[in-house]
C-alpha cells in the first residue's frame, strides 16, 4: 500500500494518493491534475476512483479534468449533485482498490453531502480516516459555509455533532486522520499546525470531543468570522465542469511587451497584479498595481480581496514563475488570467514608463515616531483576533480583509505607516489603499513581530 499526503501550503490543503496493486485513488485533488498523473506514473498505477469530501469552498477541484484524463469514476457523497459525470455514493458503501478497500461514512454537518472515506488494509483493519472538513486536526469545519438550504447554521451543527460522536468517535482509535485543510484555512476557526494525527488523540484533544451537543452547538456558532466572499463561487465551480485547467494557463502565460500591457492595464475592468516579493514591490513597481506577492497565503487573500471571480487580471512575477502565478489564481477560481509584463518592471522602466516605489520604515523608527509624535497616522491591519491579543496602545485598527470598506474613511492628504504581522499584508493595504487615492503610504518593515523586538520602552504594548 502506498499512501501520500499531498500538502499545498498557500491554500493550507491536504489531497492524498492511495495506491494498491497497480490501482489508485485520489481525494479531493487540486485543480491540476498533472501532479496526480506523474505520481500515478511513478507508481505504475492506474487511477481508479476520484473521491470528493464535499464541494470545496476554498478552493476549485480538479476531479473533472483528472477523471477526463484517467477515465476514473468521480465518487460524490450522498445529497451531492453535480453537473458532470459522477458515482453518488450510500453511506456505507465499499470501493475496492487493489487489496484495499475505501468505505463511504456520511458525516454531513460542514456541508450536507459532507463525506468521510475509510481505508481499510486487506484484513479489514481500519488505517486511516480522510475527514475533509468534518474534522481537523484540533478543530471541525464551520457549519456557515453549506449552499443555502433550509437549514440554519446551528442546525447543521448540530448534524456534525451527530457525525462526529455517531459516526466518527466509535471508529479505532488508532487510525490515522487525514483532514483537507490544516492551520491558515479559512473553513475553521482555530486548526492545528499538524496535518494528520490519530483518532485517540483528537478524542482526547480535541474539544469537539468533550462538549455536550448543545455547549457543542454554542462553541462552533459564536464568534463566526464572515467567509470569504470567493467562497460560494468556489462551490457552485465545484458543482459543474469548468474551463479546461489547460486553456487557461496557456491564455495566462502569455507575454505582453509594455505597449501592448499599457493597452490592457487602461481598460477599466482589468487588473494589474504584482506578485513579486516584498522587497522587489516596494522597490518599483506600476502606480496602479495590486500587490500580492506568491510567497504569502497568495491564492485566499486572492479570494478574499478580489470582488469579481470573473475578474481579468494581467500580471507582473519573477521571471520563471508565470505559470505558478496563473495556477495559483486558477486554483480559487480566477480563470481570466490575460497575461504577463515580458521583461518585467526593468523592461517597463527602460521603455519610459512610470514606475513607483513604495516607502519603508524599520520598527524601530515606526516606535520612536508615534512616541514623539511624528508620526500621526498609524494603522494596524491585521486580523481582529491578532489586533485583540497583542498590539500598540491607542493605534486603530483596520484590517485588510476590510480594506475596500475603511480605504474610503482614509484621508489623501495625510501619511498612513502600515504594519501588519510581518511585513506582507501591509504592503497589499499600501497598494489597494494606492488605488483608492491614498498615494502617502509607508509600509512598516517586519510588522509587528519586529515592533514586539525593538525598543519599545517610549510606548505602550496591550
Amino acid at each position: 500500500m502506498i499512501l501520500q499526503q499531498l500538502y499545498t501550503k498557500c491554500l493550507a490543503q491536504g489531497a492524498y494518493f492511495i495506491s494498491s496493486n497497480g490501482e489508485g485513488a485520489i481525494i479531493d485533488p487540486l485543480r491540476e491534475v498533472q501532479p496526480y498523473l506523474d505520481l500515478a506514473a511513478d507508481n505504475k498505477t492506474t487511477i481508479k476512483y476520484i473521491f470528493l469530501t464535499h464541494f470545496h469552498a476554498d478552493f476549485v477541484s480538479g476531479q473533472v479534468d483528472l477523471a477526463k484524463a484517467t477515465g476514473a469514476s468521480v465518487i460524490l457523497g450522498p445529497n451531492a449533485k453535480a453537473g458532470y459525470d459522477y458515482h453518488s455514493a450510500s453511506d456505507g458503501e465499499v470501493f475496492m482498490l487493489g487489496d484495499l478497500t475505501i468505505t463511504t461514512i456520511h458525516t454531513p454537518g460542514h456541508t450536507m453531502e459532507s463525506t468521510c472515506y475509510l481505508l481499510k488494509d486487506k484484513h479489514g483493519k481500519e488505517e486511516a480516516l480522510f475527514t475533509g472538513d468534518t474534522l481537523f486536526i484540533g478543530d471541525v469545519g464551520r457549519p456557515d459555509l453549506a449552499a443555502k438550504t433550509d437549514l440554519t447554521t446551528q442546525d447543521l451543527a448540530g448534524h456534525l455533532y451527530d457525525s462526529l460522536h455517531h459516526k466518527i468517535a466509535p471508529l479505532s482509535d488508532d487510525i490515522i486522520i487525514y483532514p483537507a485543510h490544516g492551520a491558515g484555512s479559512a473553513c475553521g476557526k482555530n486548526m492545528s499546525s499538524e496535518t494528520s494525527d490519530t483518532l485517540g488523540n483528537q478524542k482526547q484533544n480535541n474539544y469537539a470531543f468533550k462538549l455536550n451537543k448543545e455547549d457543542f452547538i454554542k462553541e462552533l456558532t459564536h464568534g463566526l468570522t464572515l467567509p470569504p466572499a470567493y467562497f460560494p463561487h468556489n462551490v457552485a465551480m465545484n458543482k459543474k465542469a469548468n474551463t479546461g485547467f489547460d486553456t487557461i494557463v496557456k491564455r495566462g502565460t502569455t507575454a505582453l511587451d509594455p505597449e501592448n500591457f499599457e493597452a490592457l492595464a487602461n481598460e477599466k475592468d482589468v487588473l494589474v497584479l504584482d506578485t513579486r516579493s516584498v522587497s522587489a514591490f516596494a522597490k518599483a513597481s506600476l502606480p496602479q498595481a495590486w500587490f500580492v506577492g506568491l510567497q504569502g497565503q497568495f491564492a485566499p487573500w486572492i479570494g478574499a480581496l478580489i470582488a469579481d471571480i470573473h475578474q481579468k487580471i494581467i500580471f507582473i512575477a519573477e521571471e520563471g514563475s508565470e505559470e505558478e502565478v496563473v495556477t495559483r489564481l486558477a486554483r480559487v477560481g480566477y480563470d481570466n488570467s490575460l497575461g504577463f509584463l515580458e521583461g518585467g518592471v526593468e523592461a517597463w522602466e527602460q521603455s519610459g514608463r512610470d514606475v513607483i516605489a513604495t516607502a519603508e520604515v524599520t520598527a524601530q523608527e515606526f516606535v520612536d515616531g508615534i512616541a514623539t509624535g511624528d508620526i500621526k497616522n498609524p494603522l494596524d491591519v491585521r486580523k481582529a483576533g491578532e489586533y485583540a491579543t497583542s498590539h500598540i496602545e491607542g493605534l486603530p485598527h483596520m484590517g485588510l480583509d476590510e480594506v475596500h470598506v475603511n480605504a474610503h474613511t482614509l484621508e489623501a492628504g495625510n501619511t498612513y505607516h502600515i504594519h501588519c504581522a510581518g511585513g506582507y499584508r501591509s504592503l497589499i493595504y499600501a497598494s489597494i489603499a494606492r488605488s483608492y487615492g491614498i498615494n502617502n503610504v509607508v509600509n512598516v518593515l517586519g510588522g509587528y513581530g519586529a515592533i514586539k523586538k525593538a525598543d519599545t520602552s517610549s510606548i505602550k504594548l496591550t
